[in-house]
C-alpha cells in the first residue's frame, strides 16, 4: 500500500466565488472523519489557521492513530500578504512572512513532523511594470533563504504554481523552484510537486517529476487532476488518466517512499468518496507497474518505435483485449 495522506483542510467546509460545500469541522472532527476514509494514515496540517498547540494536536493524532505527512505554513491570508509576504517592498512585511515560517518549524518540530511545505501564492504580479523582477528574486532569495537555514532538521519544501492568488505567481515552476533552491544554496530543503498546478503550467507532471529526482534537493507529492487550464483539484486520472501513470511510474522508478497527499476538493462529491477513489486508483495502478512493468517500460522507452510502446499500454497497462 501506499503511503496516503490528506490535507486536512479539504475534509470541511470549502467555497468557491459562488457556493459553499459541505459542512464545516473542527479540527478533531476533521480527524474522526480521516478513520473512516479507507487507505489513509496521514494527514497535512496547515499553520496557523488550523493548529497552533503542539500538545493539543499530538494528543488528537495519537487518539486517531494518524501521522504528519507535512505542516503546511500559509503565508498568503494576513492583510499585509495581500501584495505579497516574502517579497513585500516592506521590510516589516517580509519579516513577518519569515516569522510564519520560522514558528511553523518550530510547531513541526514540535509535534515530530519531518517537513514544512510553503506554496508562497500571494507573492507574484499581474501587470508589466508592475514590479522590479531582480529586486522580487533577490527578496525570495533572502527570506527563503533565513527560513530554509533555521531549524534545518525540519526541511522546508517550496511548492510552486503558475497562478492564484496572483495573476503570475513568482515561483511558478519546477525549473525556477530549482534555480531558487540553487541560488539560495541551502541542501536542507526540497520542493513540493503538485500534479494539478504542473499540468496548469503547461508542464507534464512525469517529467516535472524527473528534474527534480536527477536534482540534489528531496521532493514532497500532492495529489488530484484538472483540465490544464485551471486548478480545479479534481480526484485522480479523472482528466489526466495516462499522465497520471507515468507520474506514478517515475515516483516508483525513483524509489519515493513519502506520502502521496490528497490536494483534493471534493466540492460536489462525498468527501469520503472523493479521497478514497484517489487512493484507490493510485493503490490499483502502482500495483499494476509492478505486476506488468519488470523492465518492460524501461526497454520500451529505450526504442524508437513508439507503437510498440503503445501496444504494451494497450494491453498491459490498460487490460484491453
Amino acid at each position: 500500500m501506499l503511503k496516503m495522506a490528506i490535507i486536512t483542510g479539504f475534509l470541511s467546509r470549502t467555497k468557491d466565488r459562488f457556493h459553499e460545500y459541505n459542512e464545516p469541522l473542527d479540527l478533531e472532527q476533521k480527524l474522526q472523519l480521516m478513520t473512516e476514509i479507507e487507505g489513509y494514515d496521514g494527514v497535512e496540517l496547515v499553520y496557523p489557521y488550523e493548529v497552533d498547540d503542539p500538545g493539543a494536536t499530538q494528543a488528537l493524532l495519537q487518539k486517531y492513530g494518524l501521522k504528519i505527512a507535512a505542516v503546511n505554513v500559509n503565508v498568503k491570508a494576513e492583510p499585509e500578504f495581500r501584495d505579497g509576504g516574502l517579497t513585500s517592498r516592506r521590510p516589516e512585511v517580509r519579516a513577518k512572512a519569515v516569522r510564519f515560517i520560522k514558528e511553523a518549524k518550530d510547531f513541526a518540530a514540535a509535534v515530530g513532523a519531518d517537513k514544512v511545505t510553503c506554496c508562497p501564492l500571494g507573492d507574484g504580479y499581474e501587470f508589466a511594470f508592475q514590479h522590479d523582477y531582480a529586486r522580487s528574486w533577490q527578496y525570495l532569495v533572502e527570506t527563503l533563504g533565513e527560513a530554509g537555514r533555521y531549524k534545518p532538521e525540519v526541511p522546508l519544501f517550496i511548492e510552486y504554481k503558475p497562478s492564484e492568488t496572483r495573476g503570475r505567481c513568482f515561483v511558478d515552476s519546477a525549473a525556477k523552484t530549482l534555480c531558487l533552491l540553487n541560488a539560495i544554496q541551502c541542501q536542507d530543503m526540497g520542493v513540493t510537486l503538485d500534479f494539478g498546478h504542473s499540468l496548469c503550467g503547461n508542464e507534464n507532471p512525469a517529467e516535472a517529476l524527473v528534474l527534480l529526482a536527477e536534482g540534489p534537493y528531496p521532493y514532497y507529492i500532492h495529489i488530484n487532476d484538472n483540465d490544464g487550464r485551471w486548478d480545479w483539484d479534481y480526484f485522480c486520472g479523472t482528466k489526466h488518466f495516462l499522465e497520471y501513470v507515468e507520474f506514478l511510474y517515475y515516483l516508483k522508478k525513483y524509489g519515493y517512499n513519502d506520502y502521496l497527499t490528497s490536494d483534493t476538493s471534493p466540492t460536489r462529491w462525498s468527501i469520503r468518496g472523493t479521497f478514497e477513489a484517489n487512493s484507490r486508483i493510485s493503490n490499483k495502478i502502482w500495483a499494476r507497474l509492478e505486476q506488468v512493468d519488470g523492465g518492460a517500460i524501461e526497454t520500451l522507452l529505450s526504442q524508437d518505435d513508439y507503437l510498440k510502446t503503445w501496444h504494451f499500454i494497450e494491453t498491459k497497462l490498460l487490460s484491453l483485449p
